[in-house]
C-alpha cells in the first residue's frame, strides 16, 4: 500500500508539471496546427525536453525508469488540458520492442538518442492497405541478401511518418505458405527514414478529419542492414504483441484525459450561459448527460487503473487493457456528445476548441483497435466462445 501510495503522489506531482507545460500551449496553438495541418514541433519538443517521452527508458539508457503508470498520467494530463499527445506517444511503446527484444549494441545505440530526442522513433509501419487489421496476411516482403534486407511493399495509416527518424516496421521474412502458423515468419526491423528516402523509400500524407500526421509508405527496394532486425527472425508478431497491451492502456488514458476535458467544458458552460433567466445547467436536459458521461468516464478510469497495476505486477492483463480502451473511448465520445450538445451552436465554433477535440475523440472508437475487435477479442479468450474470424 506504501508503494501506490508513493507512486500516486509522484504522479501527481508529474500530473502538475505537465499541466504547466501544457499552459503554455493554449487552445490557439492547436487551432492554428489543426488549421495548417502542421506537427506540434514545438510541443514535442517541450516534452522531450522536460524528460517526458522518455519516461519508459531504463535510467542506464538515459530514461527516467519510470514504470507505465507514469507514462499513462502524462498522457492523460496533456489530453484533459486541451492538448493531444497522438503527436508523440507512440515513442513511449515502441521503445519497448527494442528494450524487451533488441540486442545490447541496439539499445545503447538508439535508446539513449531517444531519451534525449536526437532521435525520434516515432513511426510503427504495421497496416497495409490489402490486409487492415488482419496484420498476419500483411504482404511486405524483408528479403535477406547476406548483410542486408530488401523491403518491398507498402503500409497505410503510418502516423508521424514524415516526422521520424526512425520506424518500426513489421515485414514479412517467409512466405506465408511456407510457415506452419499465419502468426510465424514476420520480422521486426528498424528502418532509418532520413537514409532511406531517396533510395526506395516514399512517404505520401493522408488528409484526415483531423490534424494526425497519417501516412501512406511505399518500399521500393528499399535496403536495411541485417543488423537493424530487432530480436529473431521470424518473432516479430510476438514482439509486436507484446507491446500491445502497454499501447491499449496509454490510448486509454488519453481518452480519459479527453473525457475529463469536455466534462469540465461543459460543466463551466453550463453555470455560466443563462438562457430564460436561469443558467442552463439548472435544467436536468442539460445535467443528466454530462452526469453520466462523469459515471462512465470514472468507471472507464478506473478499468485503466486495474490495467495499470496488473501489467506493472507482470499479471496478464490483456482482458484489462483491451475492456479499459473500448470503455475509455466510448466514455469520451458520450462526454463529447454531452460537451458539443451543452454548447449548442457554440460548440461548432472553433474558438471553443470543442470541435477540434470531438474529431480527436472520435479517433479511437477506430484505432489503435476497433470496438468490434476488442468484442471479438473478449467473447473468445475471456467468455471461451467460438473464434470468428
Amino acid at each position: 500500500m506504501d508503494q501506490m501510495t508513493g507512486a500516486a503522489e509522484a504522479n501527481a506531482e508529474i500530473r502538475e508539471e505537465v499541466r504547466k507545460l501544457c499552459a503554455r500551449f493554449p487552445g490557439e496553438y492547436w487551432r492554428e496546427m489543426d488549421r495548417a495541418r502542421s506537427y506540434p514541433s514545438e510541443f514535442v519538443r517541450a516534452l522531450t525536453e522536460a524528460g517526458y517521452l522518455g519516461v519508459l527508458i531504463p535510467e542506464e539508457y538515459g530514461g527516467a525508469g519510470l514504470p507505465l503508470s507514469a507514462a499513462s498520467a502524462i498522457l492523460e494530463t496533456i489530453h484533459a488540458s486541451g492538448c493531444n499527445g497522438s503527436a508523440c506517444h507512440a515513442q513511449m511503446y515502441i521503445m519497448g520492442t527494442v528494450l524487451r527484444h533488441g540486442s545490447e549494441a541496439q539499445k545503447r545505440a538508439y535508446l539513449p538518442k531517444i531519451a534525449s530526442g536526437e532521435l525520434r522513433l516515432q513511426a510503427f509501419g504495421v497496416t497495409e492497405p490489402g490486409s487492415g487489421t488482419d496484420t498476419t496476411s500483411l504482404r511486405t516482403f524483408a528479403r535477406r541478401e547476406g548483410d542486408h534486407y530488401v523491403v518491398n511493399g507498402q503500409k497505410v495509416w503510418t502516423s508521424r511518418a514524415e516526422h521520424s527518424d526512425l520506424m518500426l516496421l513489421l515485414a514479412r521474412t517467409t512466405p506465408k505458405e511456407q510457415v506452419r502458423r499465419r502468426t510465424e515468419g514476420l520480422s521486426t526491423l528498424l528502418v532509418d527514414m532520413q537514409a532511406a528516402q531517396g533510395a526506395g523509400l516514399t512517404v505520401r500524407p493522408i488528409r484526415t478529419m483531423m490534424n494526425h500526421s497519417s501516412c501512406e509508405v511505399f518500399f521500393d527496394n528499399v535496403v536495411v542492414p541485417a543488423e537493424n532486425l530487432v530480436g529473431e527472425e521470424g518473432q516479430g508478431f510476438r514482439y509486436i504483441l507484446d507491446g500491445m497491451n502497454a499501447e491499449r492502456l496509454l490510448v486509454a488514458s488519453e481518452s480519459i484525459g479527453d473525457a475529463k476535458w469536455f466534462i469540465a467544458k461543459a460543466v463551466a458552460y453550463a453555470k455560466e450561459r443563462q438562457v430564460f433567466g436561469r443558467p442552463i445547467g439548472q435544467n436536468q436536459g442539460i445535467q443528466f448527460p454530462i452526469a453520466r458521461a462523469h459515471a462512465g468516464m470514472r468507471a472507464a478510469e478506473l478499468m485503466v487503473h486495474e490495467g495499470l497495476r496488473r501489467f506493472e505486477t507482470g499479471e496478464a492483463c490483456g482482458e484489462e487493457a483491451n475492456t479499459a480502451k473500448m470503455l475509455a473511448a466510448d466514455a469520451a465520445w458520450a462526454a463529447a456528445e454531452a460537451c458539443l450538445q451543452t454548447h449548442g451552436g457554440y460548440g461548432f465554433a472553433e474558438e471553443y476548441d470543442i470541435e477540434r477535440k470531438y474529431r480527436e475523440a472520435r479517433l479511437y472508437q477506430v484505432a489503435p483497435i476497433s470496438t468490434n475487435l476488442v468484442l471479438s477479442y473478449i467473447a473468445e479468450h475471456v467468455l471461451g466462445l467460438p473464434r470468428s474470424y
